[in-house]
């Protein structure tokens, strides 16, 4: 399962891209978790998630909170066991059965959490933090090399001097300062694949940009294959090379950045684009539903399991999307939304893109 050793962090090595087959990293199919609930009831958190994570890319996942985002995040960093589908690294399948595939698998793949202060132990200084994964997951090391790698980690996310912040513990630090110690930790395995989830949704938004600059220049230094998970898809229009939009523990549509925020299919996804505090008017160009106040309709029902889950708000639905799932319905060769009634909701991205056909993925 291990691939090619990562470069460590005083010398970040080839950076040149690759493409293709050779630049893909992490590639989950058809995940599903279920939880089951008290008195039999089950809760299906994740259904029939697939996405790729390449080098070098960045891939946001996008969605309200419940609908399953962070359960993604967890799945792919061996956290929760799936009920359902596989995943992949490097092409070879992932099987976390025992104590040490998992460590191995860790040191590959690394998952940042979105309150940097809980998911920091605060009985212990950062040094310990960055530290105690540079011995777990490189064996044996003389001290002064560890020293020396915890101390090029700090620079790496711009706590200078290291010493002084190497020092400190988690309560002695802001927000961001503890953001960028999780990223520092994260790093500390040499990982290839970067899992982010929510990373700046608990910080002041005055600094939310810059730890975001900061990911991005991690995220080229080192090549990794980085998945941005997040409720504000006018960041992912930015940050991301492709975005998928989940709904209720569903992809609803996938496809690049820039098309899918700027002229969005899915009605879920013009409504997120619509209620984004974009100052660039993002999905400006939206001519279906935009000064409708229909968009905000909600039935007192929820829907029924085989139905399209977004029925209950979507301004567009009728019999067929309360009585029936969508598919996937292609719209490009690198596009796809579930709708019943896209030649409704988004004709001038049919139109665009002519000759869309359904597909399962």
């Amino acid at each position: 399962m291990s691939g090619p050793s990562i470069p460590s962090v005083q010398s970040p090595g080839d950076t040149t891209p690759a493409t293709g087959s050779e630049s893909l990293v992490l590639d989950a199919t058809s995940l599903s978790k279920d939880f089951r609930l008290s008195r039999g009831h089950v809760l299906h958190a994740v259904r029939d998630v697939s996405l790729s994570l390449h080098r070098g890319r960045v891939v946001a996942l996008v969605g309200e909170s419940g609908s399953g985002k962070s359960t993604v995040a967890r799945l792919l960093a061996g956290q929760e066991i799936p009920t359902a589908g596989t995943f992949s690294l490097r092409g070879v399948p992932v099987r976390l059965s025992t104590r040490r595939a998992f460590r191995q698998y860790k040191s590959e793949v690394q998952l940042v959490f979105q309150d940097p202060f809980a998911s920091l132990n605060p009985a212990h200084t950062v040094r310990y933090h960055i530290e105690r994964p540079i011995r777990l997951h490189h064996g044996s090391m003389p001290r002064d090399q560890v020293r020396r790698e915890a101390a090029a980690l700090m620079e790496q996310v711009r706590l200078t001097p290291a010493e002084k912040f190497l020092a400190k513990y988690p309560h002695q630090l802001s927000g961001g300062q503890r953001q960028r110690v999780s990223f520092a930790r994260a790093l500390a395995a040499r990982p290839s694949v970067l899992l982010a989830d929510e990373p700046v949704s608990m910080l002041d938004v005055s600094i939310r940009l810059e730890i975001l600059t900061l990911l991005d220049d991690l995220r080229q230094r080192f090549h990794l294959a980085l998945l941005y998970i997040t409720h504000d898809i006018a960041s992912a229009r930015y940050f991301a090379d492709e975005v998928i939009v989940m709904y209720a523990g569903q992809v609803v549509e996938h496809g690049p950045a820039e098309d899918v925020t700027q002229h969005p299919a899915h009605p879920y996804t013009q409504l997120l684009v619509r209620s984004a505090p974009d100052p660039d008017n993002l999905g400006g160009l939206l001519r279906n539903g935009a000064n409708s106040n229909r968009s905000g309709v909600e039935h007192a029902s929820a829907p029924s399991a085989g139905a399209c889950q977004f029925s209950n708000r979507c301004p567009f639905a009728q019999d067929r999307c309360r009585n029936e799932a969508p598919p996937m319905a292609r719209i490009s060769q690198a596009r796809a939304a579930a709708c019943w009634r896209l030649d409704v909701a988004a004709p001038d991205v049919l139109a665009e893109h002519e000759g869309g056909e359904e597909t399962t993925r």
